[in-house]
């Protein structure tokens, strides 16, 4: 585990795990995890199906109580204290709304169960729906709304009660492709306006990079590397890292000692690799790999290149389409090229 520290010392901690485990059996679901998360942080929970990103928000939720350890919300050790009692809120992916209420009673729900007076109420609703841009809809029941709407109004649930933190648990992965991007943008919107801490669990790459301001990268119940996103993907610490976010190519071994003279392992992004004729010399500072191409994979917007190297293993790259047609990428296979790049993009990892 790639060892955490708050990104500020002048910053208020809002959620601190120190050495959290929960084993189910013989299963370790989280194994001696430790964490700090700031205050007003948009921080993201990364990692693949069983990583244990879920079970780290459930147990700060208080759906689930650690195994070991201690979690520190603003300080209080909250282990043994029910959900109820703890000023957090969650919103799920499956929006859990009451199809019997209308969008205003369902954003109102936790203000009646406070017995806060009706007139209180129905402003506080209001304001919760400007926020969310669902100005008007109040009225509407929720079987009327897209699902997109849904997902809004289970933020303004969440939100009118004012939580110092919300936990989202997947919360855009029933929506299509287009809506989603959407709403990553209108989240991280909504987060700096309320100014409050959101923790977002995602296996979705795209979404951790595109809203977070730290990421936690989750493996096998531990965390691989904390970081901004350009720091994740710029310069992953492990193997897992550099193949999970994003596409890198992993050298090890007599491939990497042919290219850089060493075989300690590295990854390098098939973006930073140019594609040149075999022919082309090699700029000072830089590496250079003669190969044959192939595979080529029209994405419109960008072409993959599979490259088999002479020296051994094959390399990844990513070019855009700037004038190139599908027939004429397409017809690069099988050609002779050379792949250059800066050596300052190499980044030594670890293998786990």
């Amino acid at each position: 585990m790639t060892e955490n520290a708050s990104p500020s010392n002048t910053t208020a901690i809002a959620v601190s795990l120190r050495g959290v485990s929960r084993h189910f059996g013989s299963v370790r679901a989280l194994d001696d995890v430790s964490i700090d998360i700031d205050d007003g942080e948009f921080f993201s929970m990364l990692g693949p199906s069983g990583s244990g990103k879920t079970t780290c928000l459930r147990l700060i939720a208080g759906f689930d109580q650690p195994s070991a350890g201690s979690i520190l919300l603003h300080g209080q050790n909250v282990v043994g204290i029910p959900p109820y009692d703890r000023d957090v809120n969650t919103v799920f992916q499956d929006y859990a709304l009451f199809p019997h209420m209308t969008v205003g009673e369902n954003v109102g729900y936790g203000l009646m169960i406070r017995k806060v007076a009706k007139a209180e109420r129905e402003r506080r609703v209001s304001e919760m729906l400007e926020l969310v841009r669902l100005p008007g809809m109040a009225g509407r029941k929720p079987a009327q709304l897209s699902g997109g709407q849904r997902q809004r109004v289970a933020l303004a649930r969440a939100l009118i009660l004012h939580p110092s933190l919300l936990l989202l648990d997947e919360p855009l992965g029933a929506l299509d492709l287009k809506l989603r991007q959407q709403m990553q943008i209108e989240l991280k919107a909504i987060q700096q306006e309320v100014g409050i801490t959101f923790i977002y669990v995602t296996h979705d790459q795209e979404e951790a990079l595109t809203m977070s301001d730290r990421i936690a990268v989750f493996n096998l119940g531990k965390i691989e590397q904390v970081g901004s996103p350009a720091e994740v993907y710029e310069r992953p610490s492990t193997a897992f890292v550099a193949g999970f976010v994003g596409t890198s190519n992993i050298v090890s071994g007599a491939a990497a000692q042919h290219l850089t003279g060493s075989d300690q392992p590295f990854s390098v992004r098939p973006e930073k690799i140019k594609i040149s004729p075999d022919d082309a010399p090699t700029p000072d500072g830089a590496i250079g790999a003669l190969g044959t191409i192939r595979d080529v994979v029209y994405l419109g917007m960008h072409t993959r290149y599979l490259i088999e190297l002479d020296d051994g293993g094959d390399l990844t790259v990513v070019q855009q389409n700037l004038d190139a047609t599908s027939m004429s990428v397409l017809s690069d296979k099988g050609r002779r090229v050379k792949l250059i790049w800066p050596r300052e993009f190499n980044r030594a990892i670890e293998m786990g």
